[in-house]
């Protein structure tokens, strides 16, 4: 691991940026990035946020951009924010608003 980046709280669901995440996992930062600004998925301005971080943590240490690929990138489930809507005679509906926590990690090419 040379530099990584991590989020927490994020207000999106989990299943809907691990859609995302599966796109770019062990490809290069640049190929990356053109994937990320490419789709139109909603975790897109997050993800590309996140890539940046990560991007210039590891010049920071002395790394180039291109040297660099996505070796770890997970999404795990953060706390939901329980909310409840009105139902039909006078019931009230739960309704679960879920956060997610990403996390990435960068490392060198083998063989570069």
């Amino acid at each position: 691991m040379i530099a990584k980046a991590e989020v927490k709280f994020i207000r999106i669901s989990p299943t809907k940026v691990r859609q995302v995440i599966d796109l770019i996992r062990l490809k290069d930062v640049a190929s990356a990035q053109a994937i990320l600004f490419n789709i139109n998925k909603g975790p897109r301005g997050y993800l590309i946020k996140i890539l940046k971080q990560a991007v210039a943590n590891a010049k920071v240490k002395g790394f180039n951009q291109e040297q660099l690929y996505i070796s770890k990138i997970i999404c795990d489930v953060g706390p939901a924010w329980k909310r409840f809507k009105a139902a039909a005679f006078g019931r009230a509906a739960p309704i679960k608003k879920r956060t997610s926590h990403i996390r990435i990690e960068l490392d060198m090419k083998s063989g570069a």
